[in-house]
């Protein structure tokens, strides 16, 4: 039996140690796809949005439950059950707070207990001190009694309209239906406008879990979990339960990302090895070792991210079937013959082009590009290092030579016509880049996911589907100053922008019977009587911070950014010492629109840069690189032009199509210019074999249910078509040849069209 060479061993040491080093860390991966893997944590309104949420509790995942009949779940018999119900919710880890209807009326009737009995207990004390100072003053049993009578007379001219008005709904319990219709509903039978968060209509109630602000996905998803749960366990007779909301969403996004990266990962890497097996492109011993490259820099990649303990957001979903088929190319050209320092400085323009998204505002769009800029370089090593470890043996079939070409003198012409012609509809494309429309928002990102249906549901009925929060912040929120502007705000609010914003719950829904103009001790005795319960759910505990909450249905970052506008164009100035913002998830989506909208060339241009400076710092010729940034240049104009013709809107990833393009556009540029340079035909069809893996392992994306990652790996796909025909197309038009020993023993390489 022949005993394994040293190489062997050694290959076999080190596919050992990162195998022991790979498993761990790909075990100790975890994903992230809450709000804060679309918008960037810097941005003033995801700071209000965080201090708003340690105050009051992150955007609720709410339970919705409706029935046939009006009122029925707010009857006696069932309110019980749905107060059980709400105080497990309330109990469960990582809640900060539970508001819904059996709470509220709950905390509502032993207030109402409360002041009844200090009113009553009140009076009783003003009778028998009257009595008493009679009795004192020497006057006999009659006279005492009448003092005590006179002395309740002006307590009872006071208070006696309000107990009268309470008693014919009898005792504030949760089990006398006339005390619930009374409090709840109004003469319409509909409800009051302060219940409209937990009671939207008379068939159905609502019940809001506002988790920790800064809970990560596994803690949203457990909670998720956790609520399905105990709704699950209680019979409400509700006809339909929904249990929908922004964590919600975010939980389902999340496992959709775990299930896809394997799923996606594991067809890309077949759909792609097909081309390298099934292809005769190489010796048979060679065919698959772009996948083993491309195979040891993913993993690695992905092992350090877990190392690290940094989470993938949901560009990880793309990263897998785009490594695969991009970071296979450089063992392709390595295995052709191709030069070892053009194959890395290749490389290299790749990783920089990809590495140009880290520009990018979105955090999801930064890893992704961070990723893949790192799993080239990886993929790149990899086979470096597995073509050295194969010596020379890599060639296995000779090259293929081409004659050199000619062509009568009119194909200048020609070519310099075809390039202007393809120039100006690439421009055409670059210009109408500002005109594409532009989705930057959680619900973009997990189209196509069947929680959307239920979140449309809940929609539907509460009549809002996000939640546009103005926040009053500064010392004595709880002030008369306060409390009038926050009632001019909601107002103003309400008259000009009542159609597209929705009252949900605030200071002056809840104090409304204090008037227009309330002085600061019935402020502080509203407070007061009013269960903290509900006073905490628009004011803070130390009163400096303030939110009038309201629901709107927009979901266009433009109307929203338009909304926006209106609104603070109405708004009153905020009393001396306080601040207001605008916050919630509907402005996180217009502030995400807007970074990305802004720098929709930059974000274009950076990375067909970036692979420029590249190229031109590590090739022996120059021109080549220049060949590269033109088709690069003419490949993303021609994708943009396409776009604006289908009229396919932009995301915050596809946005940066022009650093995409060029990952791939300008490699294959180079390697078609060596490729004809050297009249090699082999390595011109491995430069073709390359283009289709990159194509196949985008086009695997469209296999994926987010409508996003569709979407994006149509665009791809389009993008490694239009890159590998604009690289040929620019090749053509300068006119590269196969080098032909000259009389004077030098040729140029690259023939300028229309230079004479």
């Amino acid at each position: 039996m022949r005993r394994p060479g040293r190489r062997h061993v050694i290959a076999g040491l080190l596919l050992a140690a990162v195998v022991a080093a790979v498993v761990p860390g790909v075990l100790r991966l975890h994903v992230n796809a809450g709000t804060d893997s679309f918008v960037s944590p810097n941005d003033p309104g995801a700071r209000a949005l965080s201090q708003v949420g340690s105050a009051f509790g992150g955007d609720p995942i709410v339970v919705l439950l409706e029935s046939d009949q009006p009122r029925s779940l707010l009857a006696a018999a069932d309110l019980p059950k749905l107060l059980d119900l709400e105080g497990r919710l309330a109990r469960s880890p990582d809640v900060a707070a539970v508001y819904g209807p059996a709470t509220v009326l709950n905390q509502v009737a032993g207030r109402s207990q409360d002041l009844l009995a200090e009113l009553a207990g009140y009076r009783d004390g003003l009778r028998s001190a009257a009595e008493q100072k009679a009795t004192d003053a020497g006057a006999g049993v009659a006279a005492a009694q009448a003092a005590g009578r006179a002395a309740v007379d002006d307590f009872d001219r006071r208070y006696g309209a309000l107990l009268v008005q309470g008693l014919p709904a009898g005792l504030p319990t949760l089990r006398n239906d006339r005390f619930v219709s009374t409090v709840v509903f109004d003469a319409a039978g509909d409800p009051r406008p302060q219940w409209r968060f937990v009671v939207p209509n008379p068939n159905s109630v609502a019940v809001l879990v506002r988790p920790r602000q800064d809970l990560d996905q596994t803690g949203l998803e457990r909670l998720v979990d956790t609520v399905r749960t105990e709704v699950g366990r209680t019979d409400l007779g509700a006809k339909r339960t929904t249990v929908s909301g922004v964590p919600a969403v975010a939980a389902a996004l999340g496992d959709r990302v775990r299930t896809e990266v394997p799923l996606l990962g594991g067809i890309a890497l077949v759909a792609v090895g097909a081309w390298f097996v099934l292809v005769r492109w190489a010796g048979r011993r060679h065919r698959l070792l772009p996948l083993a490259a491309t195979a040891i820099g993913t993993s690695l990649t992905l092992a350090g991210y877990g190392w690290t303990g940094h989470p993938l957001s949901l560009g990880v979903i793309a990263f897998l079937p785009v490594l695969i088929g991009v970071g296979s190319d450089f063992m392709t050209y390595l295995t052709r013959g191709a030069p070892r320092r053009l194959v890395v400085t290749v490389g290299l323009a790749t990783a920089a082009s990809f590495g140009a998204l880290a520009a990018s505002p979105i955090p999801t769009v930064r890893d992704l590009g961070v990723t893949l800029a790192i799993g080239i370089c990886l993929s790149l090593a990899a086979g470096v290092l597995l073509a050295r470890w194969q010596g020379g043996q890599l060639t296995a079939e000779p090259v293929e030579r081409r004659a050199t070409e000619t062509g009568p003198a009119a194909s200048r012409r020609v070519r310099l016509a075809a390039a202007a012609g393809v120039a100006l509809l690439a421009l055409a494309g670059w210009l109408v880049l500002p005109q594409l429309s532009l989705r930057a928002d959680l619900q973009g990102f997990a189209g196509g996911l069947p929680v959307l249906d239920d979140a449309q549901h809940v929609a539907d009925v509460l009549g809002s589907s996000g939640e546009f929060t103005i926040a009053l912040s500064g010392g004595g929120v709880a002030t008369p100053e306060a409390m009038q502007w926050m009632t001019a705000a909601q107002q103003a609010v309400i008259t000009t922008e009542g159609d597209k914003l929705r009252p949900v719950v605030s200071p002056p829904t809840l104090l409304g019977f204090l008037g227009a103009d309330p002085t600061a001790e019935q402020v502080d005795a509203a407070l007061r009587l009013l269960p903290p319960y509900l006073t905490g759910s628009v004011i803070n505990a130390d009163r400096s911070l303030a939110v009038l909450t309201f629901g709107t249905r927009l979901s266009d970052a433009e109307q929203l950014r338009d909304l926006r506008d209106e609104v603070l164009a109405v708004l009153p100035p905020p009393p001396p010492g306080m601040h207001v913002e605008l916050t919630g998830l509907p402005m996180l989506a217009v502030s995400a629109y807007e970074e990305v909208s802004a720098d929709r060339y930059l974000a274009n241009l950076l990375g067909i840069a970036a692979a420029g400076v590249v190229l031109a710092a590590g090739l022996r010729r120059r021109s080549d690189a220049l060949l590269a940034v033109a088709s690069a240049g003419l490949a993303t104009g021609l994708g943009l032009l396409a776009l604006w013709v289908t009229g396919t809107g932009l995301t915050p990833v596809t946005v940066a199509l022009g650093s995409l393009t060029a990952a791939v556009g300008c490699e294959f540029a180079v390697l078609l210019a060596e490729a004809s340079r050297r009249g090699d035909r082999g390595l011109g069809r491995a430069v073709l074999l390359a283009a289709a893996a990159s194509a196949t392992g985008y086009a695997v994306l469209m296999l994926s249910e987010l409508t996003v990652v569709v979407q994006f790996g149509l665009l791809l796909t389009l993008s490694v078509v239009l890159a590998f025909g604009s690289a040929a197309f620019v090749v053509w038009a300068a006119r590269i040849s196969p080098r032909v020993p000259p009389l004077n023993g030098r040729t140029p390489d690259v023939e300028l069209v229309g230079v004479h």
